[in-house]
């Protein structure tokens, strides 16, 4: 029994596919004919389809776009732009295969370039090439003009902000275990009933500003609950603390 081979064009992608289609029928990019094009891509991914081979989703993605443009060329009522001019529904897929079709141009001689450069060693003459290359990729003006001290500038400029970044202050979280309950507890143990102690007594041998400060809001509680008294004595700055007894409060 004889047997046969079939053979599926291959393609890079939708847009490939339908420049074949628009370059073999000598077709105008700006004035597609959508609906035979429309057919003539769906009639491939049948085709893809009849052979079980999975068809991209860009494809279908593609199919359902030239669709949905066949299906606008059929409304009567056309849509209109802010200066009441129609709108043709082909114009964002020919700018699209336009562009397109620019990149693939010149991909065969950017790959050749490659390989060629690829055996051979720099030798210096940098920016005249530098130049072509970016006449040929038409890539922003910039890279015409790279040299080492560009290169160099950045670098710079990376490494300042490195050093910036290093010496950036960093903020901690300290958790401190003081609570005003418990300083409460300590002011209180700290006065003697019937006596009097000097307001900076209190303050004395305390671990830290924030074991200070807890401490005073803690003080400034009993006083506002009037259980410590405050006392002036004699001079400038001169404060006593003392513990209030209950015939004091009433």
């Amino acid at each position: 029994m004889e047997s046969f081979t079939i053979k599926i064009q291959h393609f890079e992608g939708p847009f490939d596919l339908l420049l074949f289609f628009i370059e073999r029928d000598e077709l105008d990019i700006n004035d597609i004919p959508i609906a035979q094009i429309t057919n003539d891509f769906l009639g491939y991914i049948r085709q893809l389809e009849s052979l079980d081979i999975d068809v991209a989703s860009e494809f279908i993605l593609v199919a359902a776009t030239l669709m949905r443009i066949k299906a606008k060329m059929l409304i009567p009522r056309k849509e209109l732009d802010e200066e009441g001019n129609e709108i043709d529904p082909r114009e964002e897929l020919a700018q699209k295969l336009l562009e397109y079709k620019k990149y693939k141009s010149i991909l065969e001689e950017m790959s050749n370039l490659e390989d060629n450069r690829h055996f051979r060693h720099t030798r210096g003459n940098v920016s005249e090439e530098l130049k072509h290359i970016a006449e040929k990729a038409l890539v922003d003006i910039e890279l015409e003009s790279l040299n080492l001290f560009k290169l160099l500038q950045i670098f710079q400029q990376v490494m300042k902000n490195y050093e910036d970044d290093l010496n950036r202050p960093k903020h901690q979280i300290a958790k401190f275990e003081y609570t005003i309950e418990d300083q409460q507890t300590f002011i209180m143990r700290k006065l003697p009933k019937g006596q009097q102690i000097r307001f900076e007594t209190i303050f004395m041998k305390l671990e830290n500003r924030i074991h200070a400060i807890v401490t005073f809001i803690a003080l400034l509680e009993l006083l506002n609950m009037q259980t410590v008294e405050l006392i002036q004595g004699e001079g400038v700055n001169n404060f006593w603390l003392s513990a209030m007894d209950r015939d004091q409060k009433a």
